[in-house]
């Protein structure tokens, strides 16, 4: 008799009632806005922060080329002395003291400037100054030596080569970063999911090893239906909190938008405003407009079924695996041995797909590891934007449902024998005359 619908079932519901899996499934979107809110309020208070800069400049080169912005102050000294203007900073508590030595040689200033301190100072703020002060010795060198700066800027010229396929298709560097965009979502959702919730089996049948619940269960079920039961089930119970984050996420925002006020029709304004304002750019408007033409050139139909299909097969693979892993040992830590052999395939196919399929995503890598199946799911998703031919992407799904029943027979053979196995860690030696049996 098929038990498989009954398994699923119990599977699902022993999942979704467990408090645990309640208590995370709604409070793990307030934790995610709360850190949200919590980093975008951080980094607007740095970004607020305001910073007094003191310049004494000795050369009398530079001191015009510090100019107030909306948080950073620039106080230009003049006929004082270097330890005076320290003990000036540092009383006032400013952040800090610019000081450029005086120099008869406009090539050796660069060595005589120093920034004095309390702490050490922000990347971006001696960044900034030294980009300040690059281009106003660079003009100067420039007209020491009678060339015209301002005809060295005119002559400056922006090249944006025009791409088009042989069949007269447009296309752009945005192309690269929206399919890059889609590819990467796609996969590292995989890779996410594949992780947490392969553990999830993993863990649920080491527990029912342990309370030795399994064994009557066996008595009445072929040890391959209930694997498959608990990974279909887990499965259904992982979609099932997903779409539930998925929906009190909107909720939330909604809430948070109603409490604190904020009108979206309001927030509209200001948008449409940097809108109109940004079309009038021509190069701006370009730019938006090969955007939009990037994003209806995807294969939105393509991306979509592909995705599902190996979205589903990626995962059964995976979760197939940790299931024998759990039914192998007796608890969690002895897990660690065999968990390296999973893991390796999936950041491999991550690291593929970011430093390879972005530069070269037709060449021989990107293709080979695109019809592996440990790798496929995450390589093929990422490779499918930049268009890869069907008949690729049906090989690569048949190896993969190939790989997935050898790797199902795999797993139940290790399943029927290790879920009987207690008090003993497994060797690599004994999985292998477990398939045997």
């Amino acid at each position: 008799m098929n038990h498989l619908p009954l398994i699923i079932k119990r599977e699902y519901l022993t999942k979704v009632k467990n408090k645990s899996f309640i208590i995370m499934t709604f409070v793990s979107p307030l934790i995610m806005v709360a850190l949200i809110a919590l980093v975008a309020y951080l980094s607007q208070l740095n970004n607020d922060k305001e910073r007094h800069i003191t310049v004494l400049d000795d050369s009398g080169i530079l001191a015009d080329v510090f100019e107030n912005t909306e948080h950073t102050t620039y106080t230009v000294l003049q006929n004082v002395d270097l330890e005076s203007a320290k003990k000036l900073v540092q009383e006032k508590e400013e952040y800090g003291l610019l000081h450029i030595e005086r120099t008869d040689d406009i090539i050796n200033v660069l060595p005589q400037v120093r920034f004095y301190s309390e702490e050490s100072p922000s990347l971006s703020i001696i960044s900034g100054l030294e980009r300040k002060i690059e281009k106003k010795l660079s003009d100067t060198k420039l007209r020491f030596d009678g060339v015209d700066v301002s005809k060295i800027e005119a002559a400056k010229t922006n090249v944006n080569i025009a791409q088009e396929t042989f069949s007269g298709e447009t296309t752009s560097k945005i192309d690269s970063y929206l399919k890059l965009a889609f590819g990467g979502a796609a996969g590292y959702l995989l890779f996410m999911f594949i992780i947490i919730y392969g553990n999830m089996i993993m863990r649920s049948i080491i527990e029912e090893k342990t309370s030795r619940i399994i064994e009557v269960i066996i008595s009445s079920v072929k040890p391959i239906q209930l694997m498959m039961g608990k990974i279909i089930g887990t499965s259904l119970a992982g979609i099932t909190q997903f779409a539930i984050w998925v929906i009190l996420g909107g909720i939330l925002v909604t809430v948070l938008s109603s409490i604190f006020g904020i009108n979206m029709a309001e927030m509209q304004t200001p948008q449409q405003d940097m809108m109109n304002q940004a079309m009038q750019n021509p190069e701006v408007a370009n730019e938006i407009q090969l955007a939009m033409q990037s994003f209806f050139n995807l294969p939105m139909t393509n991306l979509i079924v592909a995705f599902i299909l190996f979205f589903i097969g990626g995962y059964l693979l995976y979760s197939s695996l940790y299931a024998a892993v759990g039914a192998a040992v007796d608890n969690e830590t002895d897990t660690q041995q065999f968990m390296m052999p999973i893991i390796m395939p999936l950041i491999l196919a991550v690291y593929v797909g970011v430093f390879t399929v972005i530069e070269d995503p037709h060449g021989t890598v990107s293709t080979v590891f695109s019809f592996i199946p440990f790798t496929s799911p995450v390589v093929m998703l990422m490779r499918i934007p930049f268009g890869v031919p069907l008949w690729q992407q049906g090989l690569s799904f048949l190896i993969l449902v190939g790989t997935f029943m050898f790797t199902v027979w795999f797993a139940a053979k290790i399943y029927r024998v290790g879920i009987l196995m207690y008090g003993k860690k497994p060797t690599y030696k004994e999985l292998y005359k477990w398939m045997k049996y």
